[in-house]
């Protein structure tokens, strides 16, 4: 079984250290503290030997030579972010495979917030690390790519099997809720989401990694193909139109 670290960094990252115990691998999912991704390394007794970054943002690949230089660590990273990643030994893209011991995973290309965002999917674990390309109840800004490559990305993620676990970057969930229920009002499986969220952080816990399934019926950006989203908010004369309700919800929720 492999095992994930998940630990609080920097004001609103997690970080993640994926395990494997048959082969003593550990992988950095991204590098945004390179000091407390050593020190919660040290505490588990864990030698760091791979990074897999998912994007180029510093609070994602900011401690990649940190790290590389106290581990001798191999890095990973997107090819489409490249030019503005350091330390990267491999470049990877859709479709290309990572591994941690004997564990496969698999590159899924989920640009948008930047052009060349990937995610790792681990199908024999059931889960994916996704950066910030999705987050619980949301996703990321679209700072770098267009309506339609993103949502042509999220249909990759959407395509998961649905028990699968989204490790998302960030701490973004209850932010997330507020303009969730305003874009999708009514939803009975957001209401009892809620519900759970206000239980989780009350009691001081993490609201993520999220389920893929249940992510599907509450995250409104997941539901732009959704007849009831778009009649909600698909622009005029795009009455059907998944992508541009899309974009008219990532604007709605820029300026929410």
């Amino acid at each position: 079984m492999l095992e994930v670290h998940q630990f609080p960094c920097l004001s609103d990252n997690y970080g993640y250290l994926l395990h494997d115990p048959a082969s003593e691998e550990t992988v950095c999912i991204d590098t945004p503290d390179a000091d407390e991704y050593l020190r919660q390394a040290g505490r588990k007794g864990w030698q760091i030997t791979q990074v897999w970054n998912t994007h180029w943002h510093p609070d994602h690949a900011g401690g990649n030579e940190a790290i590389k230089a106290a581990t001798g660590c191999r890095i990973t990273a997107p090819a489409g972010d490249a030019a503005k990643i350091a330390g990267a030994d491999r470049l990877v893209k859709q479709g290309d495979t990572v591994s941690i011991g004997d564990r496969k995973g698999t590159v899924i290309d989920v640009g948008g917030h930047t052009l060349g965002h990937i995610a790792y999917h681990l199908p024999g674990a059931a889960m994916a690390f996704v950066g910030d390309s999705l987050f619980a109840l949301g996703c990321g800004r679209m700072f770098e790519g267009t309506a339609e490559q993103f949502w042509a990305s999220l249909g990759r993620l959407k395509a998961l099997p649905p028990e699968t676990m989204l490790y998302c970057a960030h701490e973004y969930t209850e932010a997330n809720l507020k303009f969730a229920l305003h874009a999708d009002p009514g939803n009975a499986d957001l209401a009892a989401y809620a519900r759970d969220i206000a239980r989780w952080r009350e009691a001081g816990l993490p609201t993520v990694p999220a389920k893929l399934e249940r992510e599907l019926k509450t995250n409104p950006f997941l539901r732009a193909d959704d007849p009831s989203m778009q009649a909600r908010w698909a622009p005029a004369g795009h009455p059907h139109d998944a992508i541009a309700t899309f974009s008219a919800l990532r604007s709605a929720k820029d300026t929410f």
